[in-house]
């Protein structure tokens, strides 16, 4: 729990971002039970629950829905996955499932006395070779380049080590006690692996150290780790992997939004957009409901995926989600656009900056809550703003248009000069300055008096005007 000016706080971890329908439930009841009923959902793939008063039955609640498997490693268990992984088929834009990686780097974490150590910003990714979360700056990840190879990921960079997928989990927990290592041995107390006095090549180091195996010996999984991709090794050029060489992961500016058409022709996923990232208990209660295969995934870029829809489940499925306030038509006016949390849930910002996103999105002329003119058409041009970097190796499906008023350009509103929740790669922020907003791309900025002065400023930062 952590204090903030509209009462207690509580992080939910959710690896991987995977939600039972069950499990969604229980956290919108609980969150209007203890709390003012408000869930956030984070650039992690978890979640917050705000307003909580000082009774312990929140967390109580949560162990009982499976949400707290333990609680020596609750803060560590921040493991990020492709959200699309093994849902979108041949061709889709993955090489390889994570889910069951996921699922065993959860448990072993948590089976591990040591790493209950791991600072509470210690970030773990699965991206399974598409190139969405293999960006986000993870200290201990892995990006596929091959059907049973992946590359090492340090501090969200190539660390020029490959292993098999077998061994990918024990490569990646032993990144974890690498960076324990290394951080006592330059006696400091950091949160992360680019905090660290040259901490990327140092815990690569120390990783090759640990994964040589010995003559004759298997290293993890099969096959043992790679020190450097060679000529003709799949080492990925681009942004997700293919080619030779180092792979350069960027973070993808956008998740899926809209329909993804699924491996074997008959199911569909939903990419559901949540406005500023911010769910009412009514709202998550819908998307529980939403979830024909009884799964909810949480993407971090404030989400969510509904996976296992029948095609004819898509319309009124779409239909009652648009009608709880939510998003799911790629082109709304809605999508690439954050907050922090302002006033009154921050004592620190210096606007109520979530109510002034939303005016600017009715000003851009948006048609009610998600500016969608309907339901995605399944078996139509593709829907869903695929969640992929450029020039990765596909996603989703590609953007089938964009309305007037939408953009290109992710934007972040911020209540101070912290920006708190601010995504990354190239965003025009929206800051509050006591006396209006400062809107800023690139380096150069425009002061704002009022709020339709605002709305123009960031129409042109995003490309309209």
């Amino acid at each position: 729990m952590h204090a903030a000016a509209d009462g207690g706080l509580a992080r939910v971890r959710v690896p991987g971002g995977r939600l039972t329908a069950t499990q969604l439930r229980e956290i919108a009841r609980a969150s209007a039970s203890y709390g003012n009923g408000v869930i956030e959902l984070t650039s992690r793939a978890n979640i917050q629950v705000r307003g909580l008063g000082p009774d312990g039955g929140f967390a109580a609640r949560m162990a009982d829905a499976g949400l707290l498997p333990s609680a020596t490693h609750e803060r560590v268990r921040n493991v990020l996955a492709s959200p699309l992984t093994g849902l979108d088929g041949p061709g889709g834009g993955g090489i390889a499932d994570v889910t069951p990686l996921v699922e065993e780097l959860d448990r072993r974490l948590c089976a591990r006395p040591a790493l209950a150590a791991l600072p509470g910003r210690f970030m773990f990714a699965l991206d399974d070779g598409r190139g969405d979360v293999a960006g986000f700056d993870a200290d201990s990840g892995i990006l596929p380049t091959g059907p049973d190879e992946a590359a090492v990921l340090l501090a969200g960079a190539d660390s020029g080590l490959r292993v098999p997928l077998g061994g990918a989990v024990t490569v990646l927990l032993a990144a974890a006690d690498a960076f324990l290592a290394e951080q006592a041995a330059q006696d400091v107390t950091v949160w992360r692996v680019s905090e660290l006095h040259d901490g990327p090549a140092r815990i690569a180091t120390r990783l090759r150290a640990v994964l040589a195996p010995p003559s004759g010996a298997a290293g993890p999984g099969s096959g043992g780790a790679v020190p450097e991709p060679g000529p003709g090794r799949a080492g990925g050029t681009g942004e997700a992997g293919g080619g030779t060489g180092p792979v350069r992961p960027r973070a993808a500016a956008f998740g899926p939004v809209g329909v993804v058409p699924g491996g074997d022709g008959a199911r569909v996923a939903l990419g559901v957009a949540v406005p500023l990232g911010r769910l009412t208990a009514e709202q998550a209660e819908a998307l529980a409901d939403a979830a024909a295969g009884g799964e909810i995934r949480l993407t971090p870029w404030r989400g969510a995926v509904l996976p296992g829809l029948r095609k004819d489940q898509v319309a009124g499925t779409a239909a009652r989600l648009v009608a709880a306030g939510l998003v799911v038509d790629p082109d709304s006016p809605w999508i690439g656009v954050t907050a922090c949390t302002g006033r009154p849930g921050c004592a620190r910002s210096l606007a109520d900056v979530q109510a002034d996103a939303a005016l600017v999105i009715a000003l851009s002329g948006a048609a009610g809550p998600s500016g969608s003119p309907g339901p995605p058409d399944p078996d139509g041009p593709a829907g869903s703003r695929g969640a992929t970097s450029p020039g990765g190796t596909g996603g989703a499906a590609p953007v089938a248009g964009r309305a007037p008023g939408t953009g290109t350009l992710p934007v972040h509103w911020a209540g101070c000069g912290r920006r708190c929740g601010r995504p990354r790669g190239r965003v025009a922020d929206v800051v509050a300055t006591g006396d209006g907003y400062r809107v800023e791309l690139d380096g150069t900025g425009r002061a704002c008096a009022g709020i339709e002065e605002t709305a123009a400023a960031v129409a042109a930062a995003r490309g309209d005007l």
